[in-house]
């Protein structure tokens, strides 16, 4: 019995060494994209539609 609270303590003690280790690497950048910005502008934008344009094509589609 003794031996089983032995393992609980030691596997709760390396979970929490390594949620610590996570936490810390998260707050150095580690898992910061840094890719993605440098290829967003080599993708086509999306046309934006104006509030104006949205109305006619509702109205078009009632009558």
């Amino acid at each position: 019995m003794n031996i089983i609270f032995m393992l609980i303590i030691a596997s709760l003690f390396i979970a929490i060494l390594f949620f610590i280790l996570f936490v810390k690497s998260v707050k150095a950048g580690q898992y910061d994209d840094v890719y993605t910005p440098s290829v967003r502008m080599l993708f086509d934008d999306e046309l934006v539609e104006d509030g104006k344009s949205d109305q006619k094509s509702k109205q078009n589609k009632i009558n």
